[in-house]
């Protein structure tokens, strides 16, 4: 059996701790010249927000994994203590228009450096990232989203896919930016539209494809960091 994972909690504060902020980068060099922790394997965090398919697939397949990171009680944290990998948690209790994300990705922040995370891979991660974590973490921080981008962005590309009648669709992998799905696209794979299809029969299929390329991709940018400096890293389409 294995032992429980540890886990970090804290309640959302609108104060972010002193010294971190957008002006706090983390320290390392950028992918262009290599990874941060340039000794010794490449450190990786997911995020994740809900059930923890997609979180499961990428502890399930041996990738680096030092630690997992959820906004809310969601089933992603009993996957981490399933696979024995710590597991961090930050309560996002404010989910107003007001909600301050650049105070609440600081303490993200600040709870991620001791790890020296070199990637971060959303799973699921239901909190858009502001500006102050992509300054932290430049051009290393992958999403994944259930449509051929840039078609269909936002949080219902199946159910707009469906809707406005297309044959194929799929999934994609892409750097994130600040634009929401508007990031380097890294991977792509089509799944046809069957004529008895609703949005969970979809959805189904195009996960089963996403757990699989999801995984295929962060072994290639873990093995060719340059990928993250530009478009054209290639993939099936």
């Amino acid at each position: 059996m294995r032992p429980p994972a540890a886990t970090f909690s804290a309640t959302f504060s609108r104060q972010p701790s002193p010294g971190v902020g957008p002006n706090r980068r983390h320290p390392g060099r950028s992918p262009r010249g290599g990874w941060p922790s340039s000794i010794g394997p490449v450190k990786l965090a997911v995020l994740a927000s809900g059930s923890g398919t997609l979180l499961d697939s990428i502890l399930s397949s041996g990738l680096p994994i030092s630690v997992v990171g959820v906004d809310r009680t969601c089933r992603a944290e009993e996957v981490a203590a399933n696979h024995g990998v710590k597991c961090l948690k930050i309560e996002r209790t404010d989910f107003s228009p007001s909600f301050d994300r650049a105070a609440y990705d600081a303490l993200w922040i600040e709870a991620l450096a001791p790890f020296e995370i070199d990637l971060i891979v959303m799973a699921g991660y239901g909190t858009i990232l502001s500006e102050v974590m992509h300054a932290a973490y430049p051009h290393r921080i992958l999403n994944t989203h259930p449509a051929l981008l840039p078609s269909f962005k936002g949080w219902h590309g199946v159910r707009d896919a469906l809707e406005y009648g297309v044959k194929v669709t799929g999934c994609t992998v892409h750097i994130a930016t600040l634009g929401v799905d508007e990031g380097p696209i890294l991977a792509q794979e089509a799944v046809p539209v069957l004529d008895d299809d609703d949005e969970a029969s979809l959805h189904e299929r195009i996960k089963e494809v996403e757990r699989r390329l999801y995984v295929d991709t962060i072994r290639r940018v873990i093995d060719n960091p340059q990928l993250l400096t530009g478009r054209g890293a290639g993939g099936e389409s």
